[in-house]
């Protein structure tokens, strides 16, 4: 299978064309970013380790049945996943309260929740990714009623295993962001699981400690995000023990406009 021309590319990925129609070759970039692209960075292995453990998550679902677009890694940067339809929303599901919920609503940061607050995110980086409801996404049919239906279901299940695959390793799921696609399977169109599953798009805190081992290293200037997503990748049993994966330079923030509206992405 050959890469083919590129198709689009985002903060995090690149999405190149196959000789086979319906799949398409995912590369992973080093690039970090924050606040809808207010706050830049290029952070040597970051694409490598998040190739490695959304490969991991997505098998893991997988043999739970929970359909997603992973085929298969193909090196350190790149995977071929189905080509599927997004459906433009971010789908949120929270354990714990923190970042933006605490802003909004004044609760404690880490509070616990007496259930998962699953929350929806129109996919607009223009507009700020704005928060919507669910009836926004029923009227403006970015997706059916028997879709949403699938996606909530799908998404409980999925956070169930993850905060049990976490829990055993150390980790809290503290909350994580989820995307879905429509793909054509023997005719008929089906909603799977998209997108990555990595620390970029999960927090994740040590059961002990409450340290910090996902992207909010980068957000909030904490530092030590290679080491923090290499000790996820090692916990999880994808990297040796002894293994390294060098970081680097994290560049200084290139762009950061209406810096007193940043508050609100975090």
């Amino acid at each position: 299978m050959k890469k083919g021309k590129k198709l689009y590319e985002g903060k995090a990925k690149i999405i190149y064309a196959t000789t086979d129609k319906n799949l398409v070759i995912q590369y992973f970039k080093d690039d970090a970013t924050a606040f809808n692209n207010l706050k830049k960075s290029k952070i040597e292995g970051k694409g490598v380790l998040n190739n490695r453990i959304s490969e991991h998550i997505l098998i893991n679902l997988g043999q739970i049945g929970i359909k997603n677009h992973l085929v298969k890694r193909l090196n350190m940067r790149e995977q071929i996943i189905k080509l599927v339809e997004i459906i433009p929303i971010e789908f949120i599901i929270r354990n714990v309260a923190t970042g933006s919920i605490i802003k909004r609503l004044g609760i404690d940061d880490g509070t616990v929740l007496k259930e998962p607050l699953l929350e929806y995110c129109l996919k607009n980086d223009k507009l700020g990714d704005p928060l919507i409801a669910e009836e926004h996404i029923l009227a403006f049919d970015w997706a059916s009623k028997q879709e949403l239906e699938k996606v909530k279901k799908m998404i409980l299940r999925i956070n169930d295993f993850m905060i049990g695959m976490f829990r055993g390793v150390g980790i809290k799921l503290i909350d994580f962001k989820l995307e879905f696609g429509r793909i054509k399977i023997n005719g008929k169109s089906e909603v799977i699981l998209a997108d990555e599953i990595s620390p970029d798009t999960c927090r994740l805190w040590d059961s002990i400690t409450d340290k910090k081992l996902d992207k909010d290293r980068f957000r909030k200037d904490l530092g030590d995000l290679i080491p923090a997503y290499t000790e996820v990748a090692k916990r999880l049993g994808i990297l040796h023990e002894n293994s390294n994966v060098s970081a680097v330079n994290v560049t200084k923030l290139r762009s950061v406009k209406k810096r007193k509206q940043i508050w609100k992405y975090l």
